[in-house]
């Protein structure tokens, strides 16, 4: 911790405010905020986001013998595993960590961490048709609900691109949402995962997460503890 933090009261310690230098702390016990962001002290946890390919599983291993994260986590050179799965035919962003809360907490629809995607879909989507998808869409496992979803650009060739965002983990949900409204999807992107945006990452490129990105991911982690402890808020 920078001492200059420290003396300006900036740092908190399990909730507490730190003014004394050399105070001790425990890296992977301990929760460190600055300036009510947290830190990870803890060098063991690893956070990296992929921009998963077409045709990839979202497993380790595939009985199958079809292509698997397992590459991607040697790459990272500890013991990573993905956080929540993408079916095999859609793109975009995938968390690999080593950070079992957090991944619980990104993966728990309970906690109801977003996930925006971009869906090319066939026809023309129309406004009435959005306001379909947010009131709610009766699937053979219950309804679903978008919490946002809009046309981006102007339809062209027959297809539309349509943006939507929910929280629901169920298995391929958007595909089955938007089918079930007459818009069967013919490509499918990730595009957000919680605070996290897949930007300009290419296809099939891993990176690791900022100090930024992980404060943002590290605060949900700590709003989910605060809920737990006071769920009358």
């Amino acid at each position: 911790m920078c001492e200059q933090y420290i003396v300006a009261g900036r740092v908190r310690v399990n909730g507490r405010v730190v003014t004394e230098l050399g105070t001790r702390i425990h890296p992977q016990t301990d929760r460190v905020e600055v300036d009510g962001t947290p830190v990870q002290l803890d060098t063991a946890k690893r956070y990296l986001m992929l921009n998963k390919p077409r045709g990839v599983v979202s497993s380790m291993s595939d009985e199958g013998g079809r292509p698997d994260l397992a590459r991607y986590a040697e790459q990272a050179g500890e013991r990573v595993y993905n956080v929540g799965r993408l079916d095999a035919e859609t793109t975009g962003l995938l968390v690999l960590t080593n950070d079992g809360e957090l991944a619980h907490v990104l993966a728990h629809p309970s906690f109801g961490v977003e996930k925006t995607y971009l869906a090319t879909v066939r026809g023309v989507v129309k406004a009435e048709t959005l306001r379909r998808l947010r009131q709610g869409v009766e699937l053979d496992d219950g309804l679903i609900v978008a919490d946002r979803a809009r046309i981006v650009g102007e339809p062209s060739g027959g297809r539309t691109i349509v943006e939507i965002t929910l929280h629901s983990g169920r298995n391929r949900i958007v595909r089955r949402m938007l089918a079930a409204v007459g818009h069967p999807v013919i490509e499918l992107v990730r595009r957000q995962f919680g605070p996290l945006r897949l930007g300009s990452l290419g296809v099939g490129r891993m990176r690791e997460l900022t100090k930024v990105e992980v404060g943002a991911l590290l605060s949900l982690v700590r709003d989910a503890d605060a809920s737990r402890q006071d769920p009358d808020d």
